[in-house]
């Protein structure tokens, strides 16, 4: 067994790292309720933003949305796939970042063709470098990710880079991945279609502008709305666009690729906070196990000692009185 004072320095140093433990869940804490105050604020927003694109795209009397505008078209076949892959800076939280970059390897995996080439990786967050290393995955680019992320513009050079990439031609099909915030203790890892936007396609929102009855908001949702208040037992409304549709896509179009981003940051930055955390109490509850074992031991430890130094003392004596 051994001695007292080793297990005695064992306890402080647990009792150490308890401290850093408890003080990195609090700060998480912290973290985590303005990023979840952030992602409630933007939600409907995100949400109304695209039921907007979708009535001026179906408005134009169109029996799709080709021809509108270059993001809308779909292309006849795809070559190359980019995807906005959204992790983490720093570790300490649990399953968060692997759990993300695992769920897009195995979406490779199952979507991507023999004879395609492979998909290039758009960074945002340092540990989205493990698809690299460990995979293989060419690295297109890399953006610096905050812990707290307050303004749209703050994935304006992201937006830019995407769009101009996919109307240049060097990719056909834009992906986003990140971590869908459910609760604190769940989070979802989520791949998404941004671009082209696919207004027929059977998951309409983008993001947590994903089919997600949280939201309140689906296609069922949009439709009885339009029954309600565009159609009449005599007539329907018909919309008349100043400037044309075109020129107004021009305008909403790009900024609803920078919602949809800003609002998958959003909620991987909630989600990432949660699930520090989560792995940070985990961690506190873990020590303050082993503390109470090695007590338990340094109890025992010093019980026996004294017990031995009580019969070395007896001993003693009784050899002193014969």
């Amino acid at each position: 067994m051994p001695n007292t004072k080793d297990i005695q320095r064992r306890i402080k140093s647990i009792g150490s790292t308890k401290k850093i433990t408890k003080a990195m869940e609090m700060v998480a804490a912290s973290k985590m309720r303005k990023a979840i105050e952030a992602v409630l604020k933007t939600r409907t927003y995100a949400n109304l933003s695209w039921e907007t694109v979708l009535h001026l795209s179906r408005a134009n009397n169109s029996d799709n949305g080709d021809g509108l505008h270059p993001l809308l078209t779909i292309r006849d076949s795809v070559k190359k796939v980019g995807i906005v892959l959204i992790t983490s800076n720093r570790g300490l939280c649990g399953g968060f970042n692997s759990a993300i970059i695992n769920k897009v390897h195995d979406s490779v995996k199952k979507h991507m063709e023999p004879d395609k080439e492979q998909p290039e990786f758009i960074l945002v967050g340092k540990k989205g470098l493990a698809v690299n290393k460990y995979f293989g995955y060419t690295i297109a680019a890399e953006f610096p990710k905050v812990d707290i992320i307050s303004e749209v513009r703050e994935v304006l050079p992201i937006s830019k880079m995407v769009i101009e990439d996919y109307l240049s031609g060097k990719y056909d099909k834009i992906m986003v991945a990140y971590t869908d915030f459910v609760n604190p203790a769940k989070q979802v890892a989520r791949v998404k279609q941004l671009l082209p936007i696919d207004i027929f396609a059977p998951d309409e929102y983008l993001g947590i502008v994903g089919a997600d009855t949280r939201l309140g908001l689906d296609k069922d949702f949009v439709d009885k709305k339009k029954d309600k208040h565009l159609k009449t037992e005599k007539y329907e409304f018909d919309y008349t666009f100043e400037p044309s549709p075109k020129e107004v896509l021009d305008e909403m179009i790009p900024r609803l690729i920078e919602v949809q981003l800003f609002q998958a940051l959003l909620e991987s930055n909630a989600s990432e906070h949660s699930a520090r955390m989560t792995a940070m109490h985990q961690a506190t509850d873990a020590a303050n196990d082993m503390v109470d074992e090695l007590t338990l031991f340094y109890n025992k430890a010093r019980q026996a000692s004294i017990t031995a130094e009580i019969a070395e003392i007896s001993a003693g004596a009784n050899a002193l009185a014969e």
